[in-house]
């Protein structure tokens, strides 16, 4: 039985084991989340220590383990952690996605459906956009979370009523209701939200960027406070790296 196998990857997180070796967390394109062991990657003469930098896009081989998997060798895709580990606000940003790619991705019960690929390609779409400063880096943080949630069953409504349907635009918003509701659905708890941010968080949902660059900042900062709020109800615990994200 042959136990290697080959995938394009993005590295989400790597930590200590051992005097030399890491522990590797990998979104793959093909097979989920991967967790392998890279050996001897912290002394200098390692061969691929600097490819597993977290957001680098790569394609790796890999000896399947019984526990970890094995990194036997590393390819650079897109280097992007140079790019995003220069900008404190990009990096915080990133940090957050790929925390948030990290838990949505666990079980990988998409793995060999249709689906598998979604989740790793929209982060390495957001990576890119954020190493090449495409957009501010809050509208693409932003727009990356709610597209991971929807990915993951949790799209929030943003336009019509998220209980009865009702056709919006609203200007009210509820986190456990699931997005925009009615003034008759509208139950204790819910947000007044300005016309300007709700038609926000409906442009960052379908990535209508015309829309979403064009935003105030006071929208921006609204949108914002919903999307984390929204996030950390469905992940039901707040992210480490969503703190240190700087917001205008």
């Amino acid at each position: 039985m042959d136990r290697l196998f080959r995938d394009e990857a993005i590295v989400l997180r790597t930590y200590k084991l051992g005097e030399a070796d890491r522990i590797i967390v990998l979104l793959t394109r093909s097979h989920g989340q991967v967790r392998a062991v890279a050996k001897g990657v912290r002394r200098t003469t390692s061969r691929f220590g600097a490819r597993l930098e977290p957001f680098s896009m790569i394609d790796v081989q890999l000896h399947k383990g019984r526990n970890l998997d094995v990194v036997t060798q590393v390819e650079t895709i897109d280097p992007f952690a140079g790019m995003i580990t220069s900008d404190y606000a990009v990096f915080t940003c990133a940090s957050t996605m790929v925390e948030t790619a990290e838990r949505l991705t666990e079980d990988s019960g998409d793995v060999d459906t249709a689906d598998s690929p979604q989740q790793f390609l929209l982060l390495y779409g957001a990576l890119s956009a954020l190493a090449r400063r495409r957009h501010a880096p809050g509208l693409v943080l932003d727009s990356y979370l709610l597209r991971a949630l929807a990915l993951a069953g949790w799209a929030p409504s943003c336009f019509d009523c998220a209980r009865c349907g009702a056709p919006g635009p609203h200007t009210a918003f509820h986190v456990q209701a699931g997005g925009a509701v009615c003034e008759s659905c509208r139950p204790a708890g819910s947000v007044d939200v300005e016309p300007g941010t709700m038609a926000l968080l409906g442009a960052l949902l379908s990535g209508a960027w015309a829309i979403a660059d064009a935003s105030e900042p006071r929208e921006r900062a609204q949108a914002s406070g919903l999307v984390s709020a929204y996030l950390t109800w469905h992940l039901e615990r707040r992210l480490r790296s969503l703190s240190l994200v700087e917001r205008a």
